[in-house]
């Protein structure tokens, strides 16, 4: 498995929300329009909720745990961090 990987993460604060958006995305809406509009962390919101390439050990370890379980193109059941709730998509 390579070291690094590219991840876009959606980070909302309940659980109800996570949940929610993770059926929307079942259903097929864009997860990138879904970032834009309803991620809290703005930063990558913006950018259809990329995080970029990053390696083990820059990000919080049950954030790493699930992404680097992740095939190419899934997307992950929420994961809670100190932060919120993510829901990770790996893009490579």
């Amino acid at each position: 498995m390579s070291n690094k990987i590219k991840c876009s993460h959606i980070l909302v604060e309940k659980q109800s929300e996570s949940l929610a958006i993770l059926e929307k995305i079942k259903s097929g809406e864009k997860f990138g329009k879904l970032a834009r509009e309803l991620s809290i962390d703005t930063g990558s919101g913006k950018k259809d909720g990329s995080l970029g390439y990053f390696t083990k050990g820059m990000m919080v370890k049950p954030f790493e745990d699930v992404a680097f379980k992740l095939q190419i193109g899934e997307t992950s059941e929420p994961v809670k961090t100190e932060f919120g709730y993510h829901i990770i998509k790996r893009l490579g």
